[in-house]
């Protein structure tokens, strides 16, 4: 099917765009009413992300109430580690908690290799009622955590400020921490093959853990497993075309490394400069970074800094982004701003 707007392939490829292309992290999310509303009926996050329709549903609410460039399909990069054999509960005000946690290799005898199509067989049908109910207006984009990430939540058992049990194991438990990555590693390979076939136009590696980590941790556990993922999707003749975005938050000192992946566009976040990056990542696209909380800021001042932000990328290989996900206190009205905003070149209007 031919897309009506493929402007963030265009822009992921480095092909010439008319104007910079724009979607968010986050963008189906608790920020629409109309999203909640689906959470409501769903009874809970969980159920929402398992159940293809209602994601569907809730991924395709952006497109049509946002005007955003690109659909996201609406999942949680939880499902891998659930898919591996070690379920998650997403409770409510504290996030994401593991009932039970994996700290040694004994631990390791409980956990396989996920099978995309058995295990996450969920969220490749999601994507397949997405890609219908989109009838070709714009891009599908798909996702799994970076496997470092997941190994943190594995091991840690929830989110932390520090992550100082996931990054203790780094260094008392090497042989563990890298038999655990490549187990993650490939369930994500499969996985995102599986996504790209069922009809993600686009796959984001989310590292959003990277920052905790030391420049030689980083190269160590971190890169060599992000590295192996991109390679094993690109050479695959079925899906090695499609677009790969990795976006490493708080890895400001990896920019240059993760620029020679195998990727297309790297991910940026509010802390990294727009000229240091593209010289650091000279001939990639480059998408990001407005400060989430920019958009808590009036429409004039969201103008203003949008403007900014499209001067110092350029109008080409550019996609436009928040550095992280949109908070889900911030007004869909400031978010309109911002997206408008984009699409106008920075002169948006709207009040």
């Amino acid at each position: 099917m031919t897309l009506q707007n493929d402007l963030v392939l265009r822009a992921a490829r480095g092909e010439a765009v008319e104007r910079t292309p724009v979607w968010l992290m986050r963008q189906a999310g608790r920020i629409l009413a109309e999203y909640r509303a689906v959470r409501e009926k769903a009874g809970s996050f969980i159920k929402l992300a398992t159940t293809p329709e209602l994601a569907a549903e809730v991924t395709v609410q952006p497109v049509d109430l946002l005007g955003v460039d690109a659909a996201i399909i609406f999942s949680d990069i939880l499902v891998v580690p659930e898919a591996m054999g070690l379920p998650y509960e997403m409770i409510e005000q504290r996030g994401p908690v593991f009932p039970r946690t994996v700290r040694t290799l004994a631990d390791l005898s409980t956990l396989h290799v996920a099978d995309a199509e058995q295990d996450l067989g969920y969220v490749l049908e999601a994507l397949r009622i997405t890609k219908q109910m989109l009838n070709g207006r714009v891009p599908l984009l798909g996702f799994a955590g970076a496997p470092f990430t997941i190994f943190c939540y594995m091991t840690e058992g929830k989110g932390s400020k520090t992550f100082s049990v996931a990054k203790k194991l780094l260094y008392t438990d090497p042989v563990f921490a890298h038999t655990l990555l490549q187990q993650i590693t490939d369930s994500t390979i499969a996985y995102l093959k599986a996504q790209i076939r069922a009809g993600a136009d686009l796959v984001q590696v989310f590292d959003s853990w990277a920052g905790i980590l030391s420049p030689e941790q980083y190269t160590t556990f971190s890169l060599p497993y992000i590295a192996q993922i991109c390679d094993a999707v690109k050479a695959d003749a079925e899906v090695g075309h499609t677009p790969i975005t990795v976006f490493a938050k708080g890895a400001f000192f990896a920019r240059k490394a993760i620029g020679q992946l195998n990727c297309d566009v790297v991910g940026l976040d509010w802390n990294m400069d727009a000229a240091e990056s593209r010289a650091l990542i000279p001939g990639k696209t480059l998408q990001g970074n407005l400060d989430p909380c920019v958009l808590y800021a009036e429409p004039a001042q969201i103008r203003a800094e949008v403007r900014q932000m499209l001067t110092a990328f350029g109008p080409q290989r550019h996609i436009a982004n928040l550095g992280h996900g949109v908070y889900p206190d911030t007004n869909p009205d400031h978010v309109r701003v911002f997206i408008d905003a984009v699409k106008e070149g920075g002169s948006g209007q709207r009040q």
